[in-house]
């Protein structure tokens, strides 16, 4: 078959490459030119575990272009794998999959299929569809695909490959088999249904997890007042299968991608359909307020933080990735600039992320040790493994007040309380040994 990708963001180019990998030949169409020359050359424009290997090994499958009218000319498949980034309204901005779908029906010479891979609102299946056709400049045929990704940003290659199950959203049976004999070889459980409930799948998925999470931060402040411990909580809760242990890890909430918008798309929703989904919206409070949890526990310290020497370990919204889309530590370093602090940051992933930061008067670091020497404060965002698994004495030794704040719980408690160190972290007991 004869397959195409739209966009080669994050959706977008794990998707080609892992369909190339399946051995089919994909075209990828980007209206960004720099972005094209880039992967013609071999480098990715994201930071992914695996993806340049995958792209190497594929390259003689593997097709870049800009050129949309002839990548779609004889399409069987098209995959959408754009953004839809977040509007002020809260809702999903499908801007770039309305441009795509228009450009697709302008180019169209034969039936095809196209593939929403894109997180789109309950009911864009459709709309896209209806678009299509009746905008398709030649006589052909156009049949839209629910086919949600379900991607974790640093492990999307595997997760794609080895996935826990396809889910495929399709209006008739034609569709449907198309879509069975791509996937005929991966041996992962195949969902069929309807467009819109597959929709929902990607919706209801990515809000239940950050439900989880919100839930266990809640869990986690309430330790904190009682005494207890979120570590043995969350060991204990973990061994009930009902529950189990995935996203019950406490910190200073979500960011990325997908679950900031993805929480407030929903609620959008439910909002335009008259319906209060009020769990949603709690998790939505829960994580504005998680995010700032360290600048609330750093004002014991501080009252201001005028002329105070700062230091930040970790940028990322998690580690594994250069995305800092809705990090925490943006929001934190905004409050921390307003309030006259002097700032230094170390993130593993170096120029990559720094040049994406529009935040002035930082000074960035290449190593750990120089983040932190001389420093009044220490803030911990991201749980990269350079950082969990450093020497705690870089804390006592090289700052000027060894105060740290981990919001990644990165630290075993016990282990800590062998330096000269006030430790406050989330859920857990306080050290102060300074």
């Amino acid at each position: 078959m004869n397959i195409v990708v739209s966009g080669t963001g994050y959706v977008g180019l794990i998707t080609a490459v892992c369909l190339a990998e399946l051995g089919n030949k994909v075209t990828c169409v980007d209206i960004n030119q720099e972005k094209i020359n880039m992967l013609k050359s071999g480098k990715a424009p994201i930071l992914e575990n695996g993806l340049e290997e995958l792209m190497k090994k594929n390259k003689e499958k593997l097709i870049y272009t800009n050129n949309s009218k002839l990548a779609y000319k004889n399409a069987d498949i098209i995959f959408i794998g754009v953004g839809t980034p977040e509007k002020k309204d809260g809702g999903a901005n499908l801007k770039y999959v309305y441009e795509v779908s228009n450009d697709i029906a302008e180019n169209i010479e034969k039936d095809t299929i196209v593939v929403i891979k894109s997180t789109v609102p309950i009911g864009t299946n459709k709309k896209i569809e209806n678009i299509i056709n009746k905008n398709a400049r030649n006589n052909v045929k156009v049949e839209v695909v629910s086919n949600p990704e379900f991607l974790s940003q640093g492990t999307a290659i595997k997760d794609t490959l080895y996935a826990k199950r396809i889910v495929i959203g399709v209006n008739s049976k034609k569709a449907e088999k198309v879509m069975k004999e791509l996937y005929k070889d991966m041996n992962i459980p195949i969902i069929i249904t309807n467009r819109e409930s597959a929709e929902m799948i990607k919706y209801a998925s990515n809000n239940f997890l950050a439900l989880k999470l919100s839930y266990i931060n809640e869990i986690a402040n309430l330790c904190e007042k009682v005494g207890a411990n979120i570590d043995d909580v969350t060991k204990g809760m973990g061994f009930d299968d009902r529950i189990g242990d995935q996203f019950i890890k406490a910190g200073i909430g979500y960011g990325g991608s997908c679950f900031p918008k993805d929480t407030k798309a929903l609620n959008w929703c439910a909002n335009f359909y008259d319906y209060d989904l009020k769990t949603i919206k709690a998790a939505i409070e829960v994580n504005l307020n998680q995010k700032i949890k360290l600048i609330k526990k750093a004002r014991k310290y501080y009252e201001s933080f005028e002329n105070c020497n700062v230091a930040i370990l970790g940028l990322t919204f998690k580690p594994n990735t250069d995305d800092l889309r809705e990090a925490p530590s943006l929001d934190n370093i905004q409050i921390l600039l307003e309030d006259g602090a002097n700032i230094k940051v170390f993130d593993p992933v170096g120029e990559k992320v720094y040049k994406n930061i529009n935040f002035e008067k930082i000074t960035y670091c290449n190593s750990i040790e120089d983040t932190l020497n001389g420093t009044d404060i220490c803030f911990i965002f991201t749980e990269w493994n350079c950082i969990k698994n450093m020497n705690i004495q870089l804390f006592e030794r090289n700052m000027k007040k060894p105060i740290i704040l981990d919001g990644r719980n990165c630290f075993d408690i016990e282990k800590i309380k062998k330096y000269k160190v006030i430790y406050e972290s989330i859920g857990r007991e306080i050290v102060n040994n300074a």
